[in-house]
């Protein structure tokens, strides 16, 4: 079992947070998600996965959602 902190930046309800959650949460191996949110600086999204995913995948994700990710936090 793998955690790691993603900092994310733009998130500012709870709406946010659904759709984070939802777009990191259909990655392969993602086991568990929850997020730290912060209005008006970088939310912490914190993912449990079977194994380390890949960064590429996250950011991706996290676009789609439509927010930015700055870098894991590890």
């Amino acid at each position: 079992m793998t955690t790691t902190d993603y900092s994310v930046n733009g998130m500012t309800c709870a709406h946010c947070v659904s759709s984070v959650t939802e777009e990191v949460g259909a990655l392969d191996g993602v086991t568990d998600i929850t997020v730290d949110l912060v209005v008006g600086a970088p939310s912490t999204v914190t993912v449990q996965s079977a194994e380390p995913l890949d960064i590429d995948q996250v950011r991706a994700a996290i676009d789609e959602a439509g927010y930015t990710l700055d870098a894991p936090r590890s």
